[in-house]
């Protein structure tokens, strides 16, 4: 059994993503979801903090891991992504060129598809004043990042090559809020492909709808905004 510890955002979607392609692949692991809901702060509790001590969700908890001994918590949504693949032989390639191709793209993906996205969609969204100077270097460097991903796609169904890997599991759900950080896909055809080919995957389709149980669209309150952004009134004592 593996307890994740999550909430639907795209680091949160990255792992279900995961989850539900395995067991459609027919090597299903039994999990359990733990919500950790963000905006209320459950980020900083130290039962959390224990597994997650950057207190950023997700993070897993793996009760039967491959050597046999105790409890094995892994956090950072690349680190899990890659803990899963070899736990199962899926989703990454064995062979040493292959690998080390996929595991460019995720690293790719956590160190900028993710984290410049997420500043595009606070300066744009949340910042409680515009700078535009800030909207501005976030936007071009999305629109970058996208640029670069749709030459890398041209020719190649998948991010790694002919294989669904874990690099399109840590792509996807970023590419999913596109609307959010102001790119019009059709600008991007290749990534339009790939995008719309695997959101049409029933394993995908499953692992975003079941994100709806666990989050309603709400405005943002001044207590959320302290949990999320990190003002000190949200840091654990």
């Amino acid at each position: 059994m593996i307890d994740l510890h999550y909430w639907p955002t795209p680091n949160g979607h990255k792992i279900t993503l995961f989850l539900e392609e395995a067991a459609q692949a027919g090597q299903a692991l039994a999990y359990a979801i733990k919500p950790v809901n963000i905006g209320a702060g459950d980020q900083f509790k130290p039962e959390f903090l224990a597994i997650s001590p950057n207190n950023r969700m997700p993070a897993i908890v793996d009760h039967a891991p491959a050597d046999g001994g105790g409890a094995l918590s892994v956090f950072e949504s690349g680190a899990i992504l890659q803990y899963l693949a070899e736990k199962t032989g899926l989703f990454a390639p064995a062979d040493l060129r292959g690998r080390a191709e996929t595991n460019e793209w995720l690293f790719w993906q956590v160190g900028g598809f993710g984290p410049m996205l997420g500043q595009n969609h606070h300066f744009n969204r949340y910042a409680p004043e515009k700078v535009p100077y800030a909207i501005d270097r976030y936007q071009r460097e999305t629109e970058r990042l996208y640029g670069v991903l749709d030459k890398r796609l041209a020719g190649r169904e998948f991010i790694a090559g002919d294989a669904l890997s874990i690099a399109d599991f840590a792509s996807h759900p970023w590419a999913r809020e596109h609307d959010w950080h102001h790119v019009d896909l059709a600008r991007y055809p290749q990534v339009q492909r790939w995008y719309e080919a695997l959101a049409a995957r029933p394993a995908f389709q499953r692992a975003y709808e079941m994100g709806k149980v666990y989050r309603a669209d709400k405005a943002m309150t001044e207590e959320m905004r302290k949990h999320l952004f990190g003002t000190p009134a949200a840091q654990p004592q």
